[in-house]
């Protein structure tokens, strides 16, 4: 009989992913909640967490697995949910670990030194000032945040003031909601001072940006992958991911390595992760970005393109308490893999986005091919949600190739076939 798996904020792509997964008959999938219920306005955590459960005592049948690839509130509420039935995850405590900034440093700080120099900003002062032993140029950023929104990079005391006054203004959109998280929680004295709605400011890495994903199952942290993360020239913004890194092996294994250190530290069990570096060629250094508790669903698609299943399998498994079955490195279809971020640098209004059968036909033409669509006609770009704060995001194309020249001139030839008009 198949095992209900129910999955917060399921749309229409990610679905496609998981009827793609081996065994997929096995499973059955229930949404809960939309990606739009979930993100929309200030999110009130105990409130959707209510809605879940009411949504989950409704159905009639078994309830075998919960799990969602959503950036916050999704991580938190997937955790209580299985608490609450008496299911597989991690525990709440070892999510929130990783999702509070700060505190995710102090645990690294215990078993790595792979990490920049960081340190907490008193954004209530009146002036408020670098922390002591962060240099120019720093990362800006509250100690929660999801997709990059409000982090800013800052080179010097006037682009700091610039930044710590938006980060003032905007921190309560998910500051307020984390704080009712960190309420569930028995916190460290250091940490309940900080709370949900302090600033951190980090020194900024260079160097090659890439993704390390993985899994730990009973205890034994396994690495699947490894996701170059490629910027647009001189923007601090994503152009694509490409799988699989291009990265020296050596400099994987010791990415490995701390990867391991880390998820063991934090205690992160029954889960997928991610886990975001830098490599820094010159001086053959690598520094640790931030820690996951999730697989990206954005690289669901590149997984299967590369290796023949997507990256979803692995969550899905272990929520329903199975080997992940890791699968075999290079059995999929293509040698290479991206996801391109369709985006704009400055604000507009969209007047025209392709449609559907357009779409369709650039599927059908153009072989390993998805397109995705972020905005519709009307949408104002500075208004978008959960936006970085450099660029807006239009949509996503992901190609499938048997080498880098195959991959790019799939997706030019792609852009090329789909209209998109915006206003000044």
């Amino acid at each position: 009989m198949p095992r209900n798996v129910f999955v917060l904020g399921l749309d229409e792509p990610n679905l496609r992913m998981l009827h793609a997964l081996p065994h997929c008959s096995d499973y059955r999938f229930h949404g809960v909640m939309t990606r739009r219920e979930l993100r929309q306005g200030t999110v009130d955590f105990d409130r959707v967490v209510a809605r879940a459960q009411e949504q989950l005592d409704a159905f009639d049948g078994p309830i075998d697995a919960i799990i969602g690839f959503w950036d916050f509130p999704v991580t938190t509420v997937v955790p209580v949910l299985c608490a609450r039935y008496g299911l597989r995850s991690s525990s709440l405590e070892s999510v929130v670990k990783c999702e509070h900034k700060y505190w995710s440093r102090i645990e690294q700080r215990e078993v790595i030194d792979e990490l920049p120099a960081f340190g907490l900003v008193d954004i209530r002062a009146g002036r408020a000032r670098p922390p002591p032993g962060v240099r120019y140029p720093m990362w800006l950023k509250p100690v929660k945040s999801a997709a990059a929104v409000l982090a800013y990079l800052v080179a010097d005391d006037d682009e700091f003031g610039r930044a710590v006054a938006a980060i003032r203004a905007g921190i309560g959109h998910l500051g307020r909601p984390f704080e009712s998280v960190l309420a569930r929680l028995d916190l460290p004295p250091e940490i309940a001072r900080v709370g949900g709605m302090a600033c951190l400011a980090e020194e900024s890495m260079e160097g090659a940006q890439v993704t390390v994903e993985g899994c730990r199952f009973n205890g034994e942290v396994h690495v699947y992958g490894v996701v170059d993360s490629i910027a647009y020239p001189g923007r601090p913004t994503f152009l694509r991911y490409r799988y699989p890194s291009c990265l020296p092996g050596d400099v994987v294994e010791r990415m490995v390595g701390t990867t391991t250190r880390v998820i063991e530290r934090i205690g992160l069990d029954s889960t997928t992760f991610n886990v975001e570096y830098f490599w820094n060629r010159e001086r053959d250094a690598i520094g640790l970005l931030e820690v996951n508790p999730r697989h990206s669903q954005s690289h669901a698609p590149l997984f299967r393109y590369v290796d023949g299943v997507p990256n979803h399998q692995y969550m899905v498994r272990l929520a329903l308490g199975l080997d992940p079955e890791l699968a075999r490195p290079g059995g999929g279809e293509y040698g290479v893999a991206a996801k391109w971020f369709v985006k704009r640098f400055t604000d507009g209004v969209v007047r025209r986005v392709p449609t559907a059968e357009e779409i369709a036909a650039v599927e059908r033409e153009i072989p390993g091919t998805m397109v995705n669509v972020s905005v519709r006609p009307g949408d104002r770009l500075s208004e978008l949600p959960l936006q970085d704060s450099y660029s807006y995001e239009i949509g996503q194309i992901f190609t499938g190739a048997a080498d880098e020249a195959e991959l790019t001139a799939r997706y030019e030839r792609c852009l090329a076939r789909l209209p998109i008009e915006i206003d000044e």
